[in-house]
């Protein structure tokens, strides 16, 4: 039976606050963030880099308020609801079309359709699935659209398994490497999260340099 304190804490969850939805749901939370986030159009506002790396982080026992998670856990429920999310998203882009989308008035989430769209067209649809999953709002409204676009199954599938694993996986066990080496560093938490978004977005900061430098170089020998 759930107490009035455990039902308080959870009604008053902040849904834009890492912590206060681990301090709420521990890791069931964590699945539940990354489904919605890259698999339900209305989960493109939820912290997913930082959630992650939170979590990561609380596995080593030096989080604030006695929250402590276990990795194991953690690393499944990531991965799971990463990867189950937008297998999901990708099923209702091919059975809705891009209808969901049209009906949204978010500016923010067209403006993410617009950059997911320009991916898909830049990289190719194998490099644009991966890289896709360290950009916001990228990431949750890619999937659908690969789906409306009619991108191979196979082809997503494949490719939404590689991003998904190294983006969930690798940001839970660079929080948890972060606090197992530095101890009271819980304490820096809101600038480590503001750092491990930027060095999230490297990936797709390297592609977009080396894209250039190459089409620089073709109209160079042009």
């Amino acid at each position: 039976m759930t107490t009035p304190v455990v039902l308080s804490s959870q009604l008053a969850v902040n849904p834009l606050d890492a912590h206060s939805l681990l301090a709420a749901f521990g890791v069931l939370g964590v699945g539940a963030v990354m489904f919605a986030e890259t698999g339900l159009l209305i989960g493109f506002f939820l912290p997913g880099d930082s959630l992650l790396f939170t979590a990561g982080l609380l596995c080593t026992g030096t989080g604030e308020h006695g929250v402590r998670l276990s990795l194991g856990p953690l690393l499944a429920a990531a991965a799971f609801g990463a990867l189950a999310g937008a297998q999901c998203g990708y099923l209702i882009g091919r059975r809705a079309g891009g209808a969901l989308l049209a009906r949204s008035r978010s500016a923010r989430l067209h403006e993410g359709a617009k950059r997911a769209e320009e991916l898909l067209a830049r990289y190719g649809q194998a490099k644009a699935i991966v890289l896709a999953r360290f950009v916001p709002v990228v990431r949750t409204v890619l999937n659908p659209l690969a789906g409306a676009l009619d991108v191979p199954v196979r082809v997503f599938t494949v490719w939404q398994v590689v991003g998904g694993l190294v983006w969930s996986v690798g940001l839970s066990l660079a929080g948890y490497a972060l606090g197992s080496s530095i101890p009271g560093v819980d304490r820096y938490l809101l600038p480590l999260v503001a750092l491990i978004v930027v060095v999230s977005l490297i990936p797709l900061a390297a592609e977009l340099y080396r894209n250039r430098r190459q089409a620089g170089a073709k109209e160079a020998r042009g």
